[in-house]
């Protein structure tokens, strides 16, 4: 075996450890691999090795070397990569401030005017204050919902790590999901506000581009869900309470997160949130999508910033699956219901956080003392915010003392214009009707009030009153404990009001008022009749100027006119039937007529037929009557000892034969059969029961006989007059069910 001598070997810039912990290393341009597998030959003994180096970035250990100890959140927090911009970020004007913009710099164009020239352009500086001032409060008072989402997108919009350092006195980050990677677009870890530990998760957006990238703009991988999920825990088990503050446009949809399983990790966030024994908040602090929000986001309170935005899908996408277009994302915003005023209405969201301007130090000095100072506070006149006046109580409104002798006037008045005149309610003025009733009530609370005062209950009232208010102002359905208060207190009142020394007065005005609310009552009906009225006659009017029914009636009155008849009885008998057919058709026109005012139209009958009506009446109850003695004696016969004996053996008999009788069975049955129907046939023939019957047969047949005669309807209802009996048909109607009128 040829010996290899070794001579000296040069390493440049770098350990042998250092070449060889790569097969990419060079030496002497060829690879250390091929060497390795090379046979050295013999012929040179002298060769060198070369190692080229690339020349790389010190590493940046976020560990200074001159740390101090005071820092803010503990000397711990010089572990965190997330440290203050060296440049200050710069402006982003979104769309809609441009003319705040515009205004701002007139201001300083001419303040600086005002600099260079020395002139006095104070009122000028002012009134664009104010103007900039009242165009600010009007935008953000105002704001649509994708002005929102912009907000809510901003670049320069604080980030998780900027609100926990803000709010935490310590805190430490936790990395890595145990399996591997460490991702930073969920950052995690535990802080103390006030002692009290906390475990703390969110996603993490970058300040800069170079964040962005490296935060992959707030939008995490399995692996970022995974360590949020070994957090939650860990928190779990050491009882901290979980902050989880979400900001990001949606879980990472890219090939590489699908195949680590992202809805799968997704999924296990939501089902374990479920079952943590510990209280967990959200805070939308940006905007929340999809299902990568709601992996952080199933808390028991869920809160958002003013200007943060919730939603299933981006108003982009929504818009491009909608409308085809991504510039239909304002009319997707607004159906989308995104923002926190929506979601709280809509339940979703639990509450809104303010966002604060940036104030100076007097400035925010000052913003503090006034939250504090106006506490209690109240200024008349002002109206109240609904919000704060659901459990406010209810102001009482002074008494304003009228005299009872003015009112008793006033409603002895009212009441004798009532009798004297049936047209009353048109006339009445109803604002000063209603301004007495007003009056009159505020007397009456103020006698109960004293009533309840006098025997004990004042109390009790008001705080019944109270409670029932605040149910009230809420659309809730009362409480059966509550409902049996009020009457337990209401019989109190009603055994106790008689004992009151002011009892004579108050049930004089409870008198008065009641014949107020009769009279009011009285004018609304009388005023109603009075309109439908109107209503009936215009219709009627209208009916009869229709050109065909003056046509058949100048017809037929023509026709009656050429046969020279005076009487009814000289008309034939097919001109007698016409009338009547014309008279049901101008009937049958009018009652359709009055049905469009959803009137129940019933035509009054001819006297005649209402006798005729009442006759067949009294004979139907007389029929009646006769079937009942009929009934009562074939009772009466049943109940004989003698005959139900006789059915108890025949239904023996049939039961005993059966289905196929024997011809003795038969005859038994037969023989039975027929001493029942004797018995019977001899209870219904008695001389008493067949004289009534003949009776009532005499009665119907005189009924019928006078019945049904086309003269005796005609004469009734076209009653002879001198000369000719016929000018007009007339119709009567009676108007029922859905309105009155009388």
């Amino acid at each position: 075996m040829a010996s290899v001598s070794h001579s000296s070997v040069a390493f440049i810039g770098a350990s042998a450890s250092d070449l060889l912990r790569s097969s990419s290393n060079g030496v002497s341009g060829l690879p250390v691999r091929t060497l390795g597998r090379a046979r050295l030959g013999t012929g040179r003994r002298d060769f060198a090795v070369v190692a080229k180096l690339r020349k790389v970035k010190k590493h940046e250990y976020p560990w200074p070397d001159n740390a101090d100890p005071n820092v803010k959140g503990g000397i711990l927090s010089h572990l965190s990569h997330f440290k203050p911009l060296k440049e200050k970020p710069k402006p982003v004007t979104l769309d809609f401030e441009r003319p705040l913009v515009d205004l701002e710099k007139k201001i300083i164009d001419v303040r600086k005017m005002a600099n260079e020239t020395g002139l006095d352009f104070s009122d000028q500086i002012i009134s664009l204050e104010n103007k900039y001032q009242q165009a600010l409060k009007d935008l953000y008072t105002h704001l649509a919902p994708i002005q929102r989402v912009n907000i809510a997108r901003h670049p320069n919009r604080p980030t998780f790590l900027d609100h926990v350092f803000s709010i935490t006195d310590k805190f430490v980050e936790l990395h890595g999901d145990r399996a591997g990677y460490d991702d930073p677009a969920i950052v995690t870890g535990i802080g103390t506000i006030d002692g009290k530990r906390y475990m703390f998760m969110g996603h993490q957006k970058g300040r800069n581009t170079k964040e962005n990238i490296q935060r992959n703009f707030g939008m995490p991988t399995p692996h970022g869900y995974r360590k949020a999920l070994r957090m939650m825990y860990y928190a779990d088990h050491h009882g901290f309470p979980i902050v989880t503050f979400i900001d990001t446009p949606g879980a990472f949809a890219d090939l590489k997160s699908e195949e680590l399983g992202q809805g799968e990790a997704i999924a296990h966030n939501l089902r374990t949130m479920f079952g943590l024994k510990v209280p967990i908040v959200s805070i939308v602090i940006g905007e929340g999508g999809s299902g990568g929000a709601l992996a952080i986001g199933c808390a028991n309170k869920l809160l958002m910033l003013e200007n943060a935005v919730f939603y299933v899908a981006s108003p982009e996408a929504c818009a491009a699956i909608l409308w085809k277009s991504a510039k239909a994302s304002p009319k997707a915003a607004e159906r989308l219901k995104i923002t926190a005023p929506e979601l709280c209405r809509l339940q979703i969201a639990d509450g809104i956080i303010p966002e604060l301007k940036k104030m100076d130090t007097q400035e925010l000095l000052k913003h503090r003392m006034l939250k504090f100072r106006k506490i209690g506070g109240f200024q008349e006149g002002l109206p109240v915010d609904p919000k704060k006046k659901v459990n406010m109580k209810k102001k009482e409104e002074p008494i304003r003392k009228t005299s009872d002798l003015n009112i008793e006037d006033e409603v002895k008045k009212l009441m004798q214009q009532r009798l004297d005149s049936k047209e009353f309610s048109v006339t009445a003025p109803e604002s000063g009707l209603d301004e007495m009733i007003d009056k009159l009530k505020r007397e009456v609370d103020r006698e109960f009030s004293e009533a309840a005062k006098a025997i004990g209950l004042k109390d009790r009232l008001a705080m019944v009153r109270e409670e029932f208010s605040k149910v009230n102002s809420q659309d809730q359905l009362v409480h059966p404990s509550l409902k049996a208060k009020i009457e337990k207190l209401r019989d109190e009142l009603n055994q106790g009001v008689t004992a009151a020394p002011n009892y004579e007065s108050l049930k004089y005005k409870l008198d008065m008022l009641k014949e107020l609310f009769k009279t009011k009552s009285l004018a609304e009906k009388n005023n109603k009749a009075a309109t439908l009225r109107q209503e009936i006659n215009k219709k009627f009017a209208d009916v009869m100027d229709r050109p065909d029914i003056k046509e058949k009636f100048s017809s037929l009155k023509a026709e009656i006119k050429n046969t020279g008849a005076a009487k009814i009885q000289d008309l034939d008998d097919g001109l007698k039937e016409k009338i009547v057919k014309v008279k049901k058709d101008i009937e049958l026109e009018l009652a359709n007529a009055l049905k469009s005012l959803d009137l129940d139209v019933e035509v009054v009958k001819s006297k005649e037929e209402l006798r005729e009506q009442t006759s067949f009446s009294d004979v139907k109850v007389k029929i009646e009557e006769l079937n009942e003695e009929i009934k009562e004696g074939i009772e009466s016969v049943i109940k004989s000892s003698d005959l139900k004996d006789k059915m108890e053996l025949l239904k023996l008999e049939v039961a005993k034969a059966g289905k196929t009788p024997d011809a003795v069975s038969k005859n038994r049955i037969a023989a039975l059969e027929q001493q029942i129907k004797q018995s019977l046939g001899e209870a219904l023939g008695s001389s008493i029961l067949k004289e009534k019957h003949e009776k009532l047969k005499a009665e119907i047949s005189d009924t019928v006989t006078s019945s049904g005669r086309l003269e005796g309807s005609l004469r009734n209802e076209y009653p002879e007059e001198d000369g000719f009996m016929y000018d007009e048909p007339r119709v009567e109607i009676n108007v029922g069910a859905n309105r009155t009128f009388a």
